[in-house]
């Protein structure tokens, strides 16, 4: 074998050849291993981002409502109104909701259809007999979940923003699921060039950055104007 020189000179490449591809492959795993922990650490950078804005914007959204509602139970202790100890009692469950429940990524939707019905509960204390509600539930699973407070700030835009037209303000709420999607709907009566609509720009602007962190691509949300009507359209796919 040792005279044989163009056999010793063959087994030489193999070898050096063998010897480069092991390192080369090790050195191909040890930088997949590298660039797999970097992916996962602007992954977590990312998703701590992600908490760190839907935090931000909850802090945006719920003092909003609760000085609303405030507002509201002042003007009636204001006029010394006998429903006054109603609209504390039924703001004290809300506030129940906001400090603790809406610390949760979620909560059942029937839960949130509850606290839905509350907060209409003390609007129609405000409006009396000028306000037309209609607050519609079909299909609703026992098993979906929803973010905290979601549609809240849209129920809250009607009744604030919503214009009274023939004495009345009225205000119609859908919310119904079926096997793979969520709809929200929810129409208030509209008065064009309507001043107050323009203070809902942040509120709303807030809303679609929040369903866009909470959602991506999987929701669809339509605002539509007409003469008299204001209307919330929001799909979910589940």
């Amino acid at each position: 074998m040792s005279r044989n020189y163009v056999f010793v000179l063959i087994l030489v490449y193999l070898i050096v050849g063998l010897v480069s591809f092991v390192k080369l492959l090790k050195h191909s795993f040890e930088t997949s291993a590298k660039n797999t922990a970097l992916e996962n650490k602007l992954l977590e950078g990312s998703l701590r981002l992600k908490e760190q804005e839907l935090h931000y914007l909850k802090k945006q959204i719920h003092p909003h409502f609760l000085f609303n509602t405030l507002n509201t139970i002042y003007g009636f202790a204001l006029r010394k109104s006998e429903e006054t100890p109603a609209l504390i009692l039924k703001l004290s469950n809300l506030l129940d909701y906001i400090l603790y429940q809406v610390q949760k990524p979620k909560v059942p939707l029937i839960e949130e259809i509850e606290h839905i019905k509350e907060y209409i509960s003390l609007e129609k204390i405000r409006f009396q007999d000028r306000l037309k509600v209609s607050f519609e539930t079909n299909s609703i699973s026992q098993t979906i979940e929803v973010p905290p407070m979601l549609f809240i700030s849209f129920v809250e835009n009607a009744f604030k923003h919503g214009a009274i037209i023939d004495d009345y303000l009225k205000v119609n709420i859908l919310i119904e699921t079926d096997s793979n999607q969520l709809i929200f709907k929810c129409t208030n009566s509209y008065r064009e060039n309507n001043e107050k609509l323009a203070d809902m720009g942040l509120g709303l602007a807030n809303i679609r950055k929040r369903l866009e962190l909470l959602y991506g691509e999987n929701y669809q949300l339509a605002l539509n104007t007409t003469a008299s009507e204001y209307a919330v359209d929001l799909i979910i796919k589940l």
